[in-house]
């Protein structure tokens, strides 16, 4: 569901004849016992009295970014998403080993193996200019959040106000991602599962794979549609042949460049929109979990009346990010800390 955003180095391998192929000629993702925890005092003012200037200072460094480094939006809101899906938003992504301790992290699990450096890095420098200015006051969880969001504008998406309040997660294992994070080939039973274990409604997840509008993939995450679907020794039927032709030309079935990356959105690649839902409709989505959504009668109707109004897709969207940056809250000294480092927990 929310595979692989790319490198800066691998920005040049795209295969830009699908964004010319497919253009229009006009625009129209914790622990299952934390989800049911809410807001617990989450707000947009939290920080109004001991860092006024918070947003600004996160914002500054974030519209550098994107115009430095654009895959840091994608890449930034997909660590969003593996942060909260997994122990809660409480930056326990961010961690790093210890060297020769032999203790896997998060970061560290087959899963997060392709995160961006360039998302790391934007957090990274947002922490240390906060620091400059806000020493020991700002968790790495609500830069993170914060961060999250200034990128979907950047993009092109709304701009929506941020809860704040989180503190650091001490807990930070490789172990407990795989069963946290949805596949590229879950079925929309297997994620409408996973979300409900998060507090997070059918309805959620057809918005929050909205995300898909903007980021990429690499091929490993898509061939076998290409080629053995299921086991069938056949493309999967349900991609339009035209996008089947183009990403067998990116994507060989054996041998192929593990750099190579494909848009999410093969139309508006670069644009937060509602295109995504459209591309859905007609068999121009990448993974097999974005097609399932429109396939399946359950979540098709939401696709279509995504893909309708852009407008609401933005609010529900902006709607949904805020549920989904609730989920397993820490709060106060016994369950977190705040990190001087967001790669470092404080003892």
């Amino acid at each position: 569901m929310l595979p692989s955003s790319f490198s800066s180095s691998s920005f040049l391998l795209i295969s830009f004849f699908f964004f010319l192929l497919f253009l229009p000629t006009s625009y129209s993702l914790t622990k299952p016992t934390n989800a049911t925890r809410r807001h617990r005092q989450l707000s947009i003012n939290y920080y109004a009295t001991s860092c006024p200037q918070l947003e600004q200072l996160v914002a500054s460094v974030t519209a550098q970014q994107f115009k430095e480094a654009p895959v840091s939006g994608p890449a930034t809101i997909r660590l969003f998403f593996h942060d909260c899906f997994v122990e809660g938003c409480d930056g326990s992504i961010l961690i790093s080993s210890k060297p020769g301790t032999g203790v896997l992290v998060e970061k560290d699990a087959y899963d997060n193996r392709d995160l961006a450096a360039e998302a790391f890095e934007s957090v990274r420098k947002a922490k240390v200019l906060v620091e400059s200015k806000c020493p020991g006051v700002v968790s790495c969880a609500d830069i993170l959040v914060i961060a999250a969001r200034d990128f979907v504008h950047l993009a092109g998406g709304p701009y929506y106000q941020v809860k704040k309040g989180r503190w650091d997660g001490k807990i930070s294992k490789a172990s407990r991602v795989n069963s946290n994070l949805p596949r590229a080939n879950s079925t929309v039973d297997e994620l409408i599962k996973l979300f409900k274990s998060k507090g997070l409604t059918m309805e959620d997840l057809v918005v929050l794979s909205g995300a898909h509008s903007i980021g990429f993939a690499h091929c490993e995450h898509f061939v076998n549609r290409l080629y053995d679907y299921g086991g069938t020794k056949q493309p999967d039927s349900a991609i339009d042949p035209r996008l089947l032709k183009a990403l067998k030309m990116s994507c060989p079935r054996f041998g192929g460049n593990t750099d190579i990356v494909t848009p999410f959105d093969v139309t508006t690649p670069f644009t937060f929109d509602n295109a995504y839902y459209g591309n859905l409709e007609a068999k121009l989505g990448l993974l097999a979990t974005d097609q399932a959504l429109f396939l399946d009668p359950r979540t098709k109707p939401l696709v279509q009346a995504m893909g309708k109004d852009r407008q609401k897709f933005f609010q529900e969207f902006a709607a949904a990010m805020e549920k989904m940056g609730s989920i397993g809250v820490k709060r106060g000294r016994r369950h977190g800390e705040k990190r001087k480092d967001c790669s470092m927990h404080m003892s």
